[in-house]
């Protein structure tokens, strides 16, 4: 800081001031100070600095980025987020598992980030959501709404998965199905009150042998529809629970040469990364993950400017995105209806009305 501020002709605090932005400096000086820098290679020193100001401008990031598919965009987008105001971001898998969390957190804690985003992991008995309140650590909690004393956010699921569900119905569907997530996980269980919901709304019977779990992953989804397709009265049309889920539920049906949406109509929640290149293309509802992560990050930086701890938990729900495709039996604009009635298709005998009869 001492060289670049010799050779720029100013005072090594303006240098200071314009690297950090602490104070007003005139453009002029600004600009030779930022030429200076750009000439010379000076890098900030954040170690030194953290040192004195107690900042290390480290986001901690807490999840089971590594097993769960969805939240790799997620922790992409915080990060991205993040970098946007100044802060870089530590990656900490939790296995979904309630030990390797606590693990984790530490493991944060002893880099002294200065903020965490958390996806708690079903089963965690507040061991960890009570450590990070006791020692005061600014905490989001993102996905699962699990504990009120935090800032949280994520995505309306009943609303979104009723939707799914009398989408479905308006097509002529009575037998509905729904390959559900891990029990006790939050985002599972309004999924599941959203399902019910929609067949409520369609005067629909609920029947719970079609609802089945697929454990938030493919292999036990793929299961799973084995199970549903052995009834005696199988569904026409599954909603599937989450993306990871959606891979085994096709899976099972191309395994029994079945035909989506012919002989087995297909909608889920979460979007697919290559959804809109499937044949035929897959009927979701999107989570709008960039804007869960800046949210999230937008929460964490109020929260940890928050000193005096009187910032009252925010709960921020954002609605999901439905993304109006092909799997669900629906002919939608530049898709070839051929490639939607193939003859001898088993579905259209079961279904009340014609596949194209959209929401």
């Amino acid at each position: 800081m001492a060289d670049v501020a010799e050779r720029a002709g100013v005072a090594a605090s303006t240098v200071s001031h314009v690297v950090n932005g602490t104070r007003p400096v005139s453009p002029a000086t600004r600009e030779r100070v930022l030429e200076v820098i750009e000439e010379t290679g000076y890098v900030p020193n954040r170690v030194a600095r953290s040192l004195v100001t107690s900042d290390t401008h480290l986001i901690g990031i807490v999840m089971s980025a590594l097993t769960n598919r969805f939240f790799v965009p997620v922790v992409a987008a915080i990060d991205r987020a993040g970098r946007r105001h100044g802060y870089s971001s530590v990656l900490a898998d939790s296995r979904d598992r309630v030990a390797s969390e606590a693990e984790a957190v530490n493991m944060l804690l002893s880099r002294r980030v200065d903020g965490v985003v958390l996806a708690p992991v079903v089963g965690d008995k507040r061991t960890v959501l009570d450590k990070l309140l006791d020692e005061q650590v600014p905490t989001v909690l993102i996905d699962r709404f699990l504990d009120e004393r935090f800032d949280q956010v994520g995505v309306e699921n009943v609303e979104a998965t009723a939707r799914l569900v009398e989408h479905l119905a308006a097509l002529g569907h009575s037998r509905i199905a729904l390959v559900s997530g891990l029990r006790g996980i939050p985002t599972t269980e309004e999924r599941v009150a959203g399902y019910e919901l929609g067949l409520d709304r369609a005067g629909l019977r609920r029947n719970r042998e079609l609802i089945v779990s697929g454990k938030s992953a493919a292999g036990p989804a793929e299961r799973a529809v084995g199970e549903l397709l052995g009834h005696k009265d199988a569904p026409t049309a599954i909603v599937s629970g989450n993306n990871y889920m959606t891979i085994g539920v096709l899976r099972a049906l191309r395994g029994r040469g079945m035909r989506v949406p012919d002989d087995m109509a297909v909608v889920a929640y979460d979007d697919l990364e290559f959804a809109d290149v499937f044949q035929p293309r897959l009927t979701v509802v999107a989570q709008p993950v960039a804007q869960i992560a800046s949210k999230a990050v937008e929460l964490l930086i109020r929260r940890m400017a928050d000193k005096d701890g009187t910032r009252e938990p925010q709960r921020v729900q954002l609605p999901g995105v439905f993304v109006h495709r092909e799997s669900c039996g629906c002919v939608v604009k530049g898709t070839s209806p051929r490639s939607l009635t193939a003859p001898g298709a088993k579905g259209g005998g079961r279904r009340g009305r014609g596949a194209g009869s959209a929401l």
